[in-house]
């Protein structure tokens, strides 16, 4: 699920720490953060972050288990629904 705020006057990182996120890897002008559910590894909400002028564009989606093909990307994901939605939702709330 992809959503952007716009008018985003904060640092991403520091802004999505303060949501419980982890930052993991920046690639470009993309950041990749991550947040645990059950304090376990898997699953968990996985965010990738970017600012696009003052906006800040989240795309948000759930891992459900860690890749399982060797080096490719591959998991079980979930991408829209009420759990990423309630998510975005409170994510959103925080600004």
């Amino acid at each position: 699920m992809k959503s952007t705020i716009t008018d985003f006057k904060k640092n991403p990182v520091d802004f999505l720490r303060s949501c419980g996120y982890a930052f993991d890897r920046q690639t470009g002008e993309e950041w990749s953060c991550m947040r645990r559910l059950a304090g376990l590894d898997y699953p968990r909400f996985h965010a990738y972050i970017k600012l696009d002028g003052s906006s800040l564009v989240i795309n948000l989606h759930l891992d459900q288990k860690k890749p399982s093909y060797g080096t490719n990307h591959a998991h079980s994901g979930e991408y829209d629904g009420e759990i990423i939605e309630r998510e975005m939702e409170r994510i959103r709330g925080r600004t």
